[in-house]
């Protein structure tokens, strides 16, 4: 017990000493400032890109023809299986599509592009090789 004493009195203020000298504030924590230098120099251009041109107002689909009739396409995406959209077709396609469906009309998997009016998805024109009828 004697020996517990004799530590607890010899530790207890060596600990509380060094407790207070390794609490003190750093002297380098003072914010350092420095200067941002911006230099902003103009881009070089050394191509620019031209967009294809493509109809007035329609948008494109391209992909593998799933069902195809005089009223309706229905189109596989090219890179993506599970995007399939139908597209009702305009008066003028609708006809273009019954010479075509005249003669074999497109078969399961062939390549066609549909260029269509985005505001209510209607074909317009559809373009591509019908495969030889079965």
């Amino acid at each position: 017990m004697k020996r517990i004493v004799k530590i607890a009195a010899i530790g207890l203020p060596l600990m509380l000493a060094e407790a207070g000298f390794f609490s003190l504030p750093a002297a380098a924590q003072v914010p350092v400032i420095v200067p941002i230098v911006v230099d902003t120099a103009a881009p070089i251009i050394v191509a620019a890109v031209k967009p294809k041109p493509k109809p007035t107002g329609l948008d494109k689909f391209e992909g593998f023809v799933m069902h195809a009739n005089n009223a309706q396409i229905t189109v596989r995406a090219k890179g993506n299986d599970m995007a399939i959209r139908t597209f009702p077709l305009s008066q003028a396609a609708s006809s273009r599509m019954q010479k075509l469906i005249d003669k074999g009309g497109y078969q399961y998997g062939d390549k066609v592009t549909v260029f269509y009016t985005p505001a209510t998805s209607e074909a317009i024109k559809v373009k591509g090789k019908p495969s030889k009828p079965i």
